[in-house]
């Protein structure tokens, strides 16, 4: 892949990013645990701030990321912006303002997969990048587009009711750009992403396909 930019202009720009925006990664990965923590020990608003918590991480990326420090190195930045904050306004439509995602862990192949993919992207994804020599500030941290979006698909793997599937066209469309770039950069912390985009909608596909057949078999029609 052909990318208008070099290695060391990317880790630039993540450098710079880091280093502007300190502390806000700190504030970042707490929305990321309290999200998990809603989805555990559950109260009336706990979905609506679940979904919050996703629409505000995708609306930074945009924002924060893409708009004010990607633009630099690569014009199509600026489309990647505005799906960001897109996918954090679909979020916040289906999540936040007419709920229709209900979060709640279930110790089955999804909810087991689910975990798999949060704690890639909390621990194992800075871990793997450490060993492979991406070192902070010049590293992806929580809060960018890769391990934000293998977060994404491991809360919505803990969603016990079938949600509209807009919700998951930008964060698949992403696994697969942001995968390819990141392999093109150096980045193989980002195999995971490809992982989490492909199974993760898969499988979320797959529930919702069965669920639809028990219901008519339910309905006897």
């Amino acid at each position: 892949m052909n990318l208008p930019f070099s290695p060391e202009q990317f880790l630039l720009v993540l450098e710079k990013y880091n280093e502007a925006v300190w502390p806000a990664q700190i504030l970042l990965n707490l929305l990321g645990v309290g999200a998990i923590l809603l989805i555990f020990k559950r109260f009336d608003s706990s979905n609506r701030i679940v979904a919050g918590i996703l629409a505000t991480l995708w609306i930074w990326i945009g924002l924060a990321y893409h708009l004010f420090f990607f633009t630099s190195i690569n014009p199509a930045a600026y489309v990647f912006a505005v799906l960001n904050v897109v996918q954090g306004i679909v979020f916040l439509a289906y999540g936040v303002f007419r709920p229709r995602i209900s979060f709640g862990f279930c110790r089955d192949v999804y909810g087991i997969m689910g975990a798999l993919f949060v704690l890639y992207a909390m621990i194992v994804y800075p871990m793997i990048g450490y060993f492979l020599g991406h070192l902070y500030p010049k590293s992806p941290t929580f809060g960018l587009p890769c391990p934000t979006t293998i977060f994404t698909f491991g809360l919505l793997l803990w969603t016990n009711m079938k949600f509209p599937r807009i919700v998951l066209v930008i964060p698949f469309l992403w696994s697969i750009i942001g995968f390819t770039a990141a392999i093109a950069l150096g980045i193989r912390e980002d195999i995971g992403l490809l992982v989490a985009g492909f199974v993760g909608t898969g499988l979320i596909l797959f529930r919702d396909a069965r669920a639809r057949k028990t219901e008519v078999r339910a309905t006897g029609n």
